[in-house]
C-alpha cells in the first residue's frame, strides 16, 4: 500500500529529484508517515475522550494510548519494518515486546502530562502534541533496536558429514 502511494508522490515533477533519498531512507520515511497517522489516532481519541466524554486526562490518555499502539503495531510490523513472524508464539512475543517498549514511552508521556497539564495547567492539546514528538523518537529507537530488529544469519561454512559420528552428535 505505501509503496504505490510514495512511488506516485516521488514521481511528481517537483518531488522527483528526492526519489533517491526516498529509496535510501524508505524505512524512516514510512516510520514518520505512519507515526504521523498514529499521532492523529492518539490525539484524535484523546480529544474525543477528554472533550466528548469529559474523562480525566490520564484515563483519556490511557485509552488513546491503547488505540494508537494497536494501530502502530500493525503498521510498523507490516509496512515499516516488514517483520512477519512464522508462528503464533513469535507473533505474540513480537506483540508483547512492542507493547513493552511502548509502555516505557507511555510512562514518559504520562510524566509530561502530569507536570505540564495536571500541575502547571498548560493546554491539554498542545502538551499532547509536544509529548507525542518525544514519544515518536523514543518509539523508533525501541522498535528499530529491539522489537523489529533484523535477524542476522550465521552461515555454517563447515560441510556436513554423513557418517555415524555426525548423526550421533546431533542427537545429544
Amino acid at each position: 500500500m505505501p509503496d504505490k502511494f510514495f512511488n506516485f508522490i516521488f514521481s511528481l515533477p517537483l518531488i522527483r529529484k528526492f526519489k533517491p533519498l526516498y529509496e535510501k531512507k524508505k524505512e524512516l520515511i514510512y516510520y514518520l508517515f505512519f507515526g504521523v497517522l498514529t499521532t492523529v489516532v492518539g490525539i484524535g481519541t484523546f480529544s474525543f475522550f477528554v472533550y466528548a466524554f469529559q474523562l480525566n486526562e490520564h484515563i483519556a490518555n490511557t485509552l488513546s494510548w491503547i488505540a494508537a499502539v494497536t494501530f502502530a503495531f500493525f503498521t510498523n510490523r507490516i509496512w515499516v519494518f516488514s517483520a512477519p513472524t512464522d508462528s503464533k508464539s513469535a507473533f505474540f512475543r513480537q506483540l508483547l515486546s512492542f507493547y513493552g517498549g511502548r509502555l516505557f514511552s507511555f510512562g514518559v508521556e504520562e510524566i509530561i502530562i502530569f507536570i505540564f497539564i495536571t500541575r502547571l495547567e498548560y493546554n491539554e492539546l498542545l502538551i499532547k502534541i509536544l509529548g507525542n514528538i518525544v514519544v515518536l523518537i523514543l518509539n523508533y529507537i525501541v522498535s528499530k533496536l529491539f522489537v523489529f530488529k533484523k535477524k542476522t544469519s550465521i552461515k555454517n561454512d563447515i560441510p556436513e558429514v554423513e557418517d555415524d559420528r555426525a548423526s550421533d552428535q546431533n542427537i545429544h
